[in-house]
């Protein structure tokens, strides 16, 4: 970990310098850009960098919202971080400001940042393994070297994992990679097009690709493996076509980012695996909500327990699918994600505050089926869980309209479910008896067309409608119904009796 005035001590009194500091904890966890008009889902701990702020009144609404999140700082350029307004926004809220060189560029900032805090994290980091196959960071500016260019080494899922110095000399995709640790869609849409993935998979040893005419300039890639399992890939933006030796020789690092990588992943391995057996006793009821919020960094406050089928997915895609999954559900929440697998359900612990929206907004057009607890403290997310089961069995029966779906959002579904399930064997008494055995004679229309009849009272025309009939047949019908029945469809004790033997029928 890694304080605000370690940061812009790193960093270089050129660049920043802070204008005042009130915050009691200014650990620093990451970096993230306030985006316009919108509001910035902000975590404890992070640098929020105030792009879009174009006026006094932007910077206070900013610096308020990112205190009462828990952030650590703000960054401004002049002359916003130096107003009287804004100074009280920050002492009020708690959260450092921090000026900009006014001549600084946002991108080579956000680089600089990332640079600093991934190296404070590697040298806390007491498992990190020294020698030749130290930081991936080191790593990329030892293949940088050897290249003679800008490098970042990239995951099998186009995310970076760590850059050089000297992206400076790049072009917008690299710095658009950069700042979002990731290679945007655009872009990988361009390299797919020209076969680069293609060509990765085959297992060529350095690939080639051309500037292209949108400004992109040309990359020189090599595929990182091990084992024939491809583990990722460096890219190196270079001016032109690279002489062979050197090309060999920026293929002869891949070996040992490798071997990093490899032991990268069985220590990333590892913590998930107790991460999820901490979320998975607290959701069981059996683990201290206590230890999971310590070990995992939850923040304070409520928290919904999402549970996600991975069934269906895993018989589409399989495994692959499911750490998809995963990541889509757990990015931008939390600095390690309080996820588990249980029973072919995924279940994550997300933060009400802007949590449960990003996963909604997140997994809505995925395919999965996707139900959310109502929101508890930490100590009550067994109960959560208990509840998000239950909206997840509703999606999954047809009960509501998904693919997702909130506890509280579907209570009345849950009453006439639980009711169902509750009155288990009373469909063989009463007059219901006779309507089925009609049923079972006919075409079968006369209990739904009670069931219709009674759930849209006075409103024949929506009773029809739900039929796909005509309000005349729905009459017709409704005679025969009558007819063929004991009972006075007068008395309310009657239809309601009818109509929860109905319930009962259509949902045990």
């Amino acid at each position: 970990m890694i304080t605000v005035q370690g940061v812009v001590d790193r960093v270089g009194p050129t660049l920043l310098r802070i204008i005042a500091d009130h915050t009691e904890h200014p650990q620093v966890t990451d970096v993230i850009i306030a985006e316009g008009g919108k509001r910035t889902p902000v975590a404890t701990g992070d640098l929020v960098l105030g792009i879009a702020v174009t006026g006094a009144t932007d910077a206070v609404e900013l610096v308020r919202h990112c205190g009462a999140q828990g952030a650590a700082a703000v960054l401004l350029k002049p002359p916003h971080a130096t107003r009287n307004a804004v100074k009280t926004a920050g002492q009020r809220s708690d959260i450092a400001i921090i000026e900009v060189h006014t001549g600084a560029a946002w991108a080579q900032l956000v680089w600089l940042l990332r640079s600093v805090l991934d190296a404070a994290a590697d040298e806390s980091d007491s498992s990190r393994a020294e020698g030749p196959f130290g930081d991936l960071f080191r790593l990329a500016d030892a293949a940088a070297a050897v290249i003679d260019a800008p490098v970042t080494i990239e995951d099998a899922n186009s995310r970076v994992l760590a850059y050089s110095a000297r992206q400076d000399r790049t072009d917008p995709a690299r710095v658009s990679t950069i700042m979002g640790r990731r290679v945007p869609d655009d872009v990988l849409a361009r390299f797919r097009s020209r076969g680069v993935f293609r060509e990765l998979s085959r297992g060529r040893t350095t690939i080639f690709v051309p500037a292209q005419r949108d400004g992109t300039l040309p990359r020189l890639i090599v595929p990182i493996r091990m084992g024939g399992e491809l583990l990722g890939s460096m890219w190196a933006v270079v001016p032109g076509p690279v002489p062979d030796d050197r090309a060999a020789a920026f293929a002869d690092t891949a070996p040992v980012v490798a071997l990093h990588l490899l032991r990268r992943r069985a220590r990333e391995d590892s913590e998930r695996r107790r991460s999820a057996e901490l979320v998975r006793s607290v959701l069981e009821g059996t683990g201290s909500a206590r230890l999971v919020a310590a070990e995992l960094d939850l923040a304070a406050g409520e928290h919904r327990v999402v549970a996600v089928d991975v069934q269906a997915q895993d018989a589409l895609g399989g495994e692959g699918v499911r750490l998809t999954l995963v990541q889509r559900l757990t990015e931008g929440i939390g600095r390690r994600p309080a996820v588990t697998d249980m029973h072919g359900v995924l279940y994550a612990v997300v933060p009400v505050d802007g949590g449960w929206e990003q996963v909604r907004s997140t997994l809505a057009t995925g395919g999965a089926l996707v139900a959310a607890g109502s929101p508890v403290e930490l100590a009550d997310l067994a109960r959560s869980r208990a509840e998000a089961d239950e909206a997840l069995s509703l999606l999954r029966a047809g009960l509501v309209e998904g693919p997702v779906a909130r506890y509280e959002d579907v209570w009345a579904v849950l009453v006439l479910h639980r009711a169902a399930v509750a009155a288990a064997g009373v469909t063989a008494i009463g007059p219901l008896v006779a309507l089925r055995a009609l049923d079972e004679d006919s075409d079968g229309w006369y209990a739904d067309t009670l069931y219709e009849w009674l759930r849209h009272p006075g409103d024949p025309r929506s009773a029809a409608a739900a039929l796909n009939i005509h309000p005349n047949t729905l009459r017709y019908r409704m005679s025969r119904v009558t007819n063929a029945i004991d009972a006075d469809l007068t008395e309310p004790d009657v239809r309601l009796a009818l109509l929860t033997q109905l319930v009962a029928l259509r949902w045990q």
